[in-house]
């Protein structure tokens, strides 16, 4: 497969046969009298339609809402953008780098009452800019989800959902992994990243208390440990997801807290919860340059 249609993997897969049958009069409009068949032959790929209940369960994977901006990269005829709008009133964009595919997709937006919610560009994934969303969907060669990878890392937002149809991510770790009419479907969240060391505070019986975590993270996995004074211990049921990040820690008097937090840049803050449930505020500031995210840039 040529490079230049290396990024639109989904456009072939989704849509090939429909642009065989587009005059522009009919793309303007979304019309074809055409009706592809299920597995007949197209360039490298064949046909084959992803069905709805797909569709939809990638939707609701992400959990969007009105206030979420969907892009699907690799359009093809729009039905993932369509749907986010129609159903969820979600706005979104498509990026396809078959022309004759966004003129059907945007047909079929102002056929389906969405055209005001939804736009449909020519382009490449790997060239346009679409850091703006919040929620990203793919159905893409394996090879193309890895080369996508670390720029998911690398461009979105922490907290960013990601679903894609059918391929995985090499091992990148799925934070949810669904089946719907034998199709895997996968779903990660990109996370903040937690590395380093952070100097940990919070006020204690007798005041302040310090403390120094230091966090591993490999994708959204993370493990630490707690050191003060000769004390030394790991942290308990320590978790990542986007920017929100919670773990437990018996502190070196004994008393176990829980601590959950937003990580923004360099700094964590957040509430820790101590015995009869009594909570106080924490703040934890980085030390030093944080370590690259293990895994991100592979």
């Amino acid at each position: 497969m040529p490079a230049s249609r290396l990024s639109s993997w989904a456009s072939w897969f989704s849509g090939l046969a429909l642009c065989a049958c587009l005059l522009p009069a009919q793309a303007s409009t979304g019309a074809c009298t055409f009706k592809p068949a299920v597995g007949q032959s197209g360039k490298d790929v064949i046909w084959v339609p992803t069905p709805d209940g797909v569709v939809e369960r990638m939707l609701h994977m992400a959990q969007v809402t009105p206030q979420d901006y969907v892009v699907d990269l690799g359009s093809g005829d729009g039905k993932i953008i369509i749907m986010a709008a129609r159903k969820f009133n979600v706005r979104g964009q498509g990026i396809e780098y078959n022309p004759d595919l966004v003129e059907l997709s945007r047909g079929l937006a102002g056929e389906a009452g969405v055209s005001a919610m939804t736009r449909f560009d020519r382009g490449d994934i790997f060239q346009v800019d679409f850091s703006a969303a919040n929620v990203v969907t793919m159905y893409l060669l394996p090879e193309l989800n890895m080369r996508l990878r670390p720029v998911l890392f690398r461009k979105m937002k922490p907290g960013t959902r990601v679903v894609s149809h059918q391929f995985a991510m090499g091992d990148w770790p799925p934070d949810e992994t669904s089946t719907v009419d034998n199709t895997r479907i996968f779903f990660w969240v990109i996370p903040a990243n937690a590395g380093g060391t952070w100097r940990l505070s919070w006020t204690g019986d007798g005041g302040e208390v310090g403390a120094e975590v230091t966090i591993d993270q490999t994708f959204q996995k993370i493990d630490g440990r707690y050191r003060a004074g000769p004390l030394e211990a790991t942290l308990r049921d320590p978790r990542l997801r986007g920017e929100r990040i919670s773990f437990d820690l018996l502190d070196d008097h004994g008393v176990l807290r829980t601590f959950a937090g937003r990580i923004q840049g360099d700094r964590i803050e957040g509430t820790a919860v101590g015995p009869h449930n009594r909570s106080v505020q924490f703040a934890a500031v980085r030390q030093g340059v944080p370590p690259p995210i293990r895994g991100a840039a592979d």
